[in-house]
């Protein structure tokens, strides 16, 4: 009987970019795909964080290297990540969790606030996704670009107007971009967590009753860990996501369900 085979979920022979990796969910997704064979390119400002991290995966005979990259730059101009991708690449795969989060009720929201979210969550994410996409056009190659969004590109919630906003953006271009570069063989999608504790949530956690609020909120009845996203980040950069584009990868722990 001729059985059908799995596609891989290796990553060998592949050049991973990720934005964002000195902490949480960046960092998670960098260790995943190195694990999964990728060599990694560690992006972001804190280059002395990014360094430890590299070591720490070459130290186990994984691929990795680091490079300092403000995506927020794209805000003043594009011209510098274009050349720092355009440098180092092209990549297979982009996993670009760079991303910002002021809260305040929408009545309260300063619009220098506004405009910092805005920068770094809509335009930086879009064209660093460009940027990565260019280099695989130019060198007819085919790949995996991810957006880290959140489940606030499906939902509003109290005091995340703004944020909400620049998510909802991030799912929109996403979607253009998959059906424009689809030719190309160039795949676009988003991973889209729920409430993870990281470093820098860990504040939200630390208030009892918004808390509570969240693990109400969430069906499977507790919050989300970095880990939770990994294997979401290795399924989307693999072939064995060879025909997923323009969607969004809900990890939510069934927040969005209702």
């Amino acid at each position: 009987m001729d059985l059908p085979r799995t596609p891989t979920f290796r990553l060998d022979g592949k050049r991973a970019l990720v934005a964002g990796a000195s902490s949480g969910i960046g960092q998670a997704c960098a260790v995943a795909l190195a694990e999964h064979g990728a060599e990694v390119t560690l992006a972001a400002r804190r280059l002395t964080a990014l360094k430890a991290l590299a070591d720490a995966l070459t130290g186990r005979g994984l691929g990795a290297r680091a490079i300092e990259m403000d995506v927020a730059e794209i805000a003043r101009t594009e011209a510098s990540v274009e050349a720092d991708v355009a440098q180092h690449g092209p990549f297979d795969i982009l996993v670009n969790s760079a991303g910002l989060a002021i809260h305040t009720p929408a009545l309260d929201t300063a619009e220098a606030d506004f405009d910092a979210v805005a920068d770094l969550n809509i335009k930086g994410a879009y064209f660093l996704t460009r940027a990565v996409a260019r280099g695989l056009a130019d060198a007819g190659r085919p790949g995996s670009l991810i957006n880290i969004s959140s489940q606030m590109a499906k939902v509003g919630g109290i005091d995340r107007a703004v944020y909400a906003a620049t998510k909802h953006a991030v799912e929109g271009f996403t979607k253009s971009m998959a059906i424009e570069w689809g030719p190309k063989g160039i795949r676009v999608n988003t991973i889209c967590p729920t409430f993870i504790v990281t470093p820098l949530t860990r504040q939200t956690f630390d208030r009892p009753e918004r808390r509570t609020w969240i693990e109400e909120k969430i069906k499977l009845g507790r919050v989300g860990r970095v880990e939770d996203i990994m294997g979401a980040a290795v399924f989307l950069s693999s072939d064995a996501s060879a025909l997923v584009t323009g969607s969004a990868l809900m990890v939510d722990g069934g927040w969005t369900a209702d």
